[in-house]
């Protein structure tokens, strides 16, 4: 039997929290063209998905959590402009579905995190890596360069100088040095990363889901709209709109008793 994208792929869902896994670890994860529309897709069920309160993303094995696009690829999909704009707007989906879930998502690197790769952590809410691991995205080294989108959210993690030095140098960067240019959020002993970055998962889990959701589109708002002006009213009314909530009123009386909230996402 062949081996299709859905192989690829792998989704474990836990309540409240599910993992998806790259699982291509003889090609170190590299993402194919039709892996690009598979995650989305993925990703968008789980956020239709009320049970599920955080998503984690991850490589198979221990070398690489993905070394990027699949160069196979390239002869077929980006060998022109005409392909490319076809293969950017498959990357873009991705992207577009991470930056617009409602449902916080999580990065957990150990090794590579190259290229494609780095730009699908970077698309994360959070990320965390093992000690040992390497990010970086040498498009110059392969002649091309990296879209809007990806350079948005390259430039809002780590800046503009530091952006300039990850493309330019086509270096990969050590775990403690993404630490440094904000590339990543965290770094833990390989041996901790599984725990560490469940029990960060555990916890945005137990908080309220329509808090993460507001916090998320609120911050798409301030980037698209950094002097705040020309909000729409549905725009400027996000952060009241909490206040009429079952779970505001749950957060709120929990605290006065002294007790663990039960969020339900209402």
């Amino acid at each position: 039997m062949s081996t299709t994208t859905l192989d690829y792929i792998l989704l474990d869902r836990q309540p409240p929290i599910a993992t998806l896994t790259i699982n291509r670890p003889r090609q170190r994860n590299a993402i194919n063209y039709h892996m690009w529309g598979e995650l989305a897709g993925r990703l968008r069920e789980l956020d239709r998905d009320r049970e599920v309160r955080a998503v984690v993303i991850t490589g198979a094995g221990d070398v690489a959590f993905s070394a990027g696009a699949d160069i196979s690829d390239f002869d077929e999909y980006r060998a022109d402009s005409a392909k490319g704009r076809v293969y950017n707007e498959a990357v873009d989906g991705l992207l577009d579905t991470l930056a617009n879930m409602d449902t916080p998502t999580i990065s957990m690197i150990r090794g590579f995190a190259a290229g494609g790769g780095c730009e699908l952590a970077v698309a994360t809410d959070l990320r965390i890596a093992a000690e040992g691991s390497r990010l970086g995205i040498p498009a110059a080294r392969l002649g091309i360069s990296i879209g809007h989108r990806e350079m948005r959210g390259l430039v809002s993690l780590v800046g503009k100088g530091n952006a300039l030095y990850i493309l330019m140098s086509g270096r990969l960067v050590d775990a403690q040095e993404a630490l440094r240019m904000g590339l990543v959020n965290q770094v833990t002993s390989a041996d901790d990363l599984e725990e560490v970055t469940y029990q960060l998962a555990r916890d945005i889990a137990a908080l309220a889901p329509l808090s993460h959701a507001a916090n998320k589109r609120t911050l798409n708002q301030v980037q698209a709209k950094p002097s705040l002006e020309n909000l729409t009213p549905e725009e400027a009314g996000i952060p009241l709109a909490q206040f009429d909530t079952r779970d505001y009123q749950e957060g709120y009386r929990a605290f006065l008793e002294k007790r663990a909230p039960n969020f339900t996402g209402e």
